[in-house]
């Protein structure tokens, strides 16, 4: 197993830059109320306002931080890393970025090398600069510039921090869908102000709030027995494929008291079969990141241990690399259980492929907030040697829905514009509940989603839906619906426009902008796989003994966005095998929608076989007896946000799963 270590990512060699610009841009954004009129291809303009020598950053007030939500100050002598992002030249990338991901264009894959890029779009070295000077001069410490220009970072005490930004960060209390995990949940308490010197050249401002990113792994629910349970031990195994076994005389459901109960995990050779898995297409010579939050204890051992179990070749270490930034997990790791589906379920796909597990700075924020993530997705962009650090990047993580802070929407945009222009490829999870979240929603990010897929004992694909699950439970003999229990991320954006490799694929009754808005709006996901815990992946996990030595190996059942965007990865990785980065992927998969590339979810309806409808889950496994029934699309479910299953592009599953060896040959005529 081969460890990178910071000092080679910051070694990155300069390269010559690429000179045309391509004529054609990207979507523009859709009208977001005072942020409408923008230019085509940004987000809001930097400034909102001034004070005597200073600019009002605008997108940087948090909103969770209201007055009556404060806590108190957070002290004066916690020192914090704060990171400013540098505004790159945006609509000049968004073209470039646009024309070299378009087939037929011109500049069709005429990617950038890392300088490349920072010299033609990126801040200057005068603009960098300066804003170290003014840290400097501010109190800041260790203050320097990442090797793309993409932020200068600097060490401060909040008393200083809180003096040079003309804000104060406070202590908020923290709800369900906003915390810090078990850190106090802390942001600035108004926008911030920069020196009108330094501000027009600063795109962002991260590491003041600590907002726990959305995980997007998901596991079978498990509750507390709700008033008039059922009190008898109701008790039956999970199937090892679908509908293996069933649980009788539970109450009626579709007209049925017998149902199949929930899958124990598939196994790496069932999502092979699933995904036209070819022995000859095996990703040789194709790199995937995968990005986290620190660094799993023993993780290419729990690989090892993952393929001997499941039978399949074993791992190369040549082939596995882990790159931990800053401090790697010394302050823990978060991501433990994601980076092991990841890591798996990447490698089912795609066993010849190279591996980089990248882990993110724990100790920068805590495990929370997104500066760790963003700097280990820079660090894939900013390369070594000329190059980026991978072709594909599988991130099972988002940011928020697009009422987070648009400095950090900004902050996203500039850099999956660089990863376009630089041919790779950005993949995200499109999240593990109803609604729209970010980084996915961004038209230069490809929004993996969820669907729920039955691999029979003979048949690979039974049925496959889209990945809307609800939760009933048993009381008093009678199924009682408790909501959502999980669903894929999807809908329509309130951020941006549609984008034109979504025309005459999207219908515009899955386009239209949310609320009175006009015009036509990005829709989410683009693609789909597995995702949904009750047909979920059986994940290999380590066990630890208390001095930290290995003491076991156990498998898990688990879902969510987190395992269809690695799988999708893989799939990629597969068509790229002996070919150029395919860059950017949504220009090509839209011309996948409709064609046998792809396996078109079908939704669930009156006419389905009632064993397709929904699997029980007993009291051990899920707190007390369950039902969960697949494909729910309905305003009175808890949790619902008007997501569907059709025919055709959907809201769910976008155009579809991938289609085995066909989805491969595709790509690659597009793409080679």
């Amino acid at each position: 197993m081969r460890k990178l270590s910071t000092a080679v990512v910051a070694a990155a060699a300069l390269a010559a830059a690429a000179t045309a610009v391509a004529a054609s841009g990207p979507a523009a954004r859709a009208d977001a109320g005072p942020t409408a009129g923008t230019t085509a291809g940004t987000i809001a303009g930097t400034t909102a306002g001034t004070v005597t020598g200073s600019a009002v950053l605008a997108g940087s007030a948090t909103p969770f931080a209201a007055p009556g939500n404060a806590l108190g100050a957070v002290r004066s002598r916690n020192r914090l890393t704060i990171q400013f992002w540098l505004k790159p030249q945006t609509a000049a990338a968004a073209s470039y970025a646009s024309a070299v991901s378009t087939p037929g264009s011109r500049l069709f894959e005429h990617y950038l090398s890392p300088a490349a890029y920072t010299a033609r779009f990126g801040a200057t070295s005068h603009e960098a600069a300066s804003v170290e000077s003014w840290l400097t001069s501010a109190g800041f410490s260790g203050v320097s510039a990442d090797s793309g220009r993409d932020y200068v970072t600097g060490t401060a005490p909040v008393s200083t921090i809180d003096t040079a930004l003309r804000t104060q960060l406070r202590y908020y209390r923290p709800t369900a869908g906003v915390n810090a995990g078990g850190y106090p949940l802390r942001a600035n308490d108004g926008p911030v102000s920069l020196p009108t010197s330094v501000a027009a050249g600063v795109l962002g401002v991260t590491g003041l709030e600590n907002a726990a990113p959305v995980k997007t792994d998901a596991t079978p629910e498990v509750s507390p027995p709700p008033a008039g349970a059922a009190d008898k031990p109701i008790s039956f195994p999970c199937s090892s494929w679908y509908a293996e076994h069933y649980a009788h005389r539970l109450p009626k459901q579709y007209g049925t008291t017998s149902f199949p109960t929930i899958v124990c995990g598939y196994t790496a050779d069932q999502l092979r079969a699933a995904y036209g898995y070819n022995r000859h297409n095996i990703g040789k010579g194709v790199t995937i990141a995968l990005v986290e939050i620190g660094l799993t204890q023993e993780m290419f051992q729990t690989l090892q241990d993952y393929a001997r179990v499941n039978r399949i070749q074993s791992p190369s270490p040549s082939r596995y690399a882990e790159l931990s930034l800053g401090r790697g997990s010394d302050c823990g790791d978060e991501f433990n259980v994601e980076e092991q589906l990841d890591v798996e379920s990447s490698y089912d796909m795609a066993p010849l492929a190279n591996q980089l597990v990248i882990g993110g700075d724990s100790c920068n924020n805590g495990f929370y907030g997104l500066q760790a993530l963003f700097d280990a997705d820079t660090a894939i962009l900013n390369g070594v040697g000329g190059h980026p650090l991978a072709q594909i990047a599988s991130n099972s993580w988002e940011g928020n829905d697009e009422s987070q802070p648009l400095n950090l929407v900004n902050i996203e945009h500039a850099y999956l514009l660089r990863a376009a222009s630089e041919g790779v490829s950005m993949l995200f999870s499109a999240g593990d509940d109803s609604g729209v979240l970010t980084p996915s929603s961004d038209p230069y990010a490809t929004a993996v989603g969820g669907t729920t897929l039955g691999i029979g004992r003979k048949d690979p694909r039974l049925f496959e839906t889209g990945w809307s699950t609800g939760i009933s439970f048993d009381v008093n003999n009678r199924w009682i619906p408790q909501g959502e229990a999980y669903a894929s991320g999807g809908g329509q954006s309130v951020l941006w426009a549609q984008p034109a490799y979504q025309r005459h694929v999207v219908p515009a009754s899955l386009a239209r902008a949310p609320g009175n808005r006009p015009g036509l709006v990005r829709a989410l996901p683009d693609i789909s796989a597995d995702a949904d815990p009750s047909t979920g992946m059986g994940v290999g996990l380590l066990t630890f003994n208390s001095k930290g030595g290995v003491s076991g190996y156990v498998e898990q059942s688990i879902g969510g966005t987190s395992l269809s965007s690695p799988l999708v990865a893989g799939l990629v990785a597969d068509a790229e095998q002996y070919h150029r980065p395919f860059g950017f992927l949504n220009w090509g998969l839209y011309r996948l929608a409709g064609t046998h590339a792809v396996t078109d979810a079908q939704p669930i309806t009156g006419k389905t076989p009632s064993r397709y409808h929904g699997v029980a889950c007993d009291v051990a496994d899920c707190g007390v007896l369950s039902y969960f029934p697949f494909d729910v699309q309905s305003w009175s479910m808890a949790g619902y946000t008007g997501q569907v299953t059709r025919t055709g592009y959907d809201t769910m599953t976008g155009i579809g799963s991938p289609n085995g060896q066909n989805f491969v040959y595709a790509l690659r005529r597009i793409f080679g």
